[in-house]
């Protein structure tokens, strides 16, 4: 048994992240994508990784970036991981010598069984509502139904995920993270207070309510 990690996504301000750190999250994650509403500039974002405090991880994410931007972000930000969302593949995700999560958009026909078996160096796999090798961050939730249960690696539940039904999702998915952005906002980059900690408590009832075998193999 173990208790599911929260990794608040899409963080663009200071105060957001160490709000964030002190509710108890796992990892912040800075998106470094222009096209996404929640991009960060890169002096900000390195301003937001000096501040989160130890045994806290930075997460980057990207999605199709040139890979001479990616490792201009990985030299200034010194991630402790970086999150692919786009069409990478595993020699991209590897050439950075950071450790990776690859996103699978569920919203397609896919099989996760070949997309994990095409990444065998991710540390696990980002399972999100939108189209395959679309952004994140759009709020939509899938069928949780067609998650894989015999998975290798952890599995991180993302998409459209809230207060009202992370307690759900964690008792049927029993996921190693959950990861969210939108349902903690006010605004796209912009986290409200009461809906991180109504967020937090959340997650805490759900591991009080039932014990969680994590979906998980570590390694």
């Amino acid at each position: 048994m173990s208790r599911t990690r929260i990794k608040i996504c899409g963080v663009t301000r200071r105060e957001d992240a160490l709000l964030a750190c002190e509710l108890g999250a796992d990892a912040i994650g800075l998106v470094m994508t222009p096209s996404s509403p929640r991009c960060v500039p890169l002096d900000r974002a390195r301003a937001i990784r000096h501040a989160v405090p130890s045994f806290v991880s930075v997460v980057v994410l990207t999605h199709d970036l040139p890979a001479g931007r990616v490792g201009e972000i990985v030299d200034s930000l010194r991630p402790d991981l970086i999150q692919f969302h786009g069409s990478e593949d595993a020699a991209f995700c590897e050439s950075f010598g950071v450790r990776y999560t690859k996103a699978i958009g569920m919203a397609g026909d896919l099989d996760v069984h070949a997309i994990v078996a095409k990444h065998p160096r991710a540390r696990g796999f980002v399972l999100d509502g939108h189209p395959p090798g679309a952004q994140g961050g759009q709020g939509r939730t899938f069928d949780w139904s067609r998650i894989p249960r015999d998975l290798d690696r952890p599995i991180i539940l993302a998409g459209g995920l809230n207060v009202q039904n992370v307690g759900r999702a964690i008792r049927e998915v029993r996921p190693w993270a959950v990861d969210l952005a939108s349902g903690v906002e006010s605004a796209p980059g912009i986290k409200d207070e009461n809906k991180l900690r109504a967020f937090f408590a959340a997650v805490a009832a759900a591991e009080r309510s039932e014990p969680n075998e994590k979906n998980s193999v570590l390694g």
